[in-house]
């Protein structure tokens, strides 16, 4: 499976997976309507190629290391890493005006299996 939402000139924008190889984020965006999965993507090709989205409308530091891409009413958490590389790491149609809290420890229980799998050097190896 395909794991590269996109590859811009200054970052690539990669779904998260689990050792199982199940990604939520990538399944989540396949189930969005054509109009929603185009506006995400025009927010992972905005960044990725101009390195950053200066409206915190449509993308906003929430703290803890966790960004969220916002393409209404949906979000897309993820993490900056090395490599010049953004990790997706789960996302979920926003229903209140605050991040879900669960949502926002879900990414970062995300973030921690990412690097200690990056670490362990297990996150990229071939199946």
């Amino acid at each position: 499976m395909e794991y590269i939402a996109y590859k811009g000139l200054c970052f690539t924008i990669e779904w998260y997976h689990d050792a199982e190889g199940r990604s939520q984020p990538l399944e989540y965006f396949l189930c969005l309507p054509d109009r929603m999965q185009d506006k995400t993507l025009y927010l992972f090709k905005r960044i990725g190629d101009f390195g950053k989205i200066n409206n915190k409308k449509q993308f906003r530091y929430e703290g803890d290391e966790i960004f969220a891409f916002k393409p209404q009413p949906y979000r897309f958490l993820c993490f900056f890493v090395r490599g010049r590389k953004i990790i997706i790491t789960n996302a979920f149609m926003k229903k209140s005006d605050r991040l879900p809290a669960q949502e926002k420890t879900r990414a970062m229980t995300i973030r921690t299996d990412y690097l200690r799998r990056l670490k362990d050097t297990t996150y990229y190896e071939t199946k």
